[in-house]
């Protein structure tokens, strides 16, 4: 078995939550599997994962099921089953302190706030795993209703954008490294 990469998309399992904006992890990984022709459909760690095979290296693609609170209990049970090394994981998750259709890779750091990634990090033990951020903004009205609500057209279609070049930032991180990857999805454009 080559190298192995455990790439995490945050949301909650469920009709009512699907295509939401705290949903963006669920939607990015589906589609990053949808670029290698396949679906994420095997059953197991508390969610719904498949892997994928991409320049000699095993590509694990995990969607939590366990709500976004928790999602470091499943995150836990894949990294503790396959032994997956902490600079080997990328957490995608939506993030409000980007505009839609601003996408941003991350080293490290702290929750800011995002209850998916706090529980990551508890059960983990450390804030040294990469994120992968979508832009979805901050709205002064109910944070709880704004998260779980879907995004307007406009702004989906720029989402749809920033998933492209996400896709493509994560095929350069596994290509050539992480440096560099970050300056591809890093680098301002005219959305900013």
């Amino acid at each position: 078995m080559g190298e192995l990469y455990l790439f995490v998309g945050l949301g909650n399992p469920g009709k009512e939550y699907e295509h939401t904006r705290h949903n963006m992890g669920f939607d990015f990984i589906d589609k990053f599997a949808d670029s290698f022709g396949i679906s994420i459909d095997s059953k197991g760690f508390k969610g719904i994962y498949t892997k994928i095979k991409y320049l000699g290296k095993d590509i694990l693609l995990l969607k939590p099921y366990t709500y976004m609170n928790n999602s470091g209990e499943s995150v836990i049970e894949i990294v503790n089953y396959f032994k997956i090394n902490i600079d080997n994981i990328v957490i995608i998750h939506d993030d409000m302190d980007f505009n839609p259709g601003i996408i941003k890779l991350k080293e490290k750091g702290s929750s800011a706030g995002h209850n998916g990634i706090k529980s990551i990090i508890q059960y983990l033990k450390t804030e040294n795993f990469k994120r992968l951020r979508i832009g979805i903004s901050k709205y002064d009205f109910n944070i709880v209703d704004y998260v779980l609500s879907k995004p307007s057209k406009e702004d989906q279609e720029k989402i749809e954008e920033a998933y492209l070049k996400g896709i493509e930032s994560l095929k350069i991180y596994l290509k050539e490294d992480f440096n560099k990857a970050m300056s591809y999805c890093n680098k301002k454009d005219e959305q900013n």
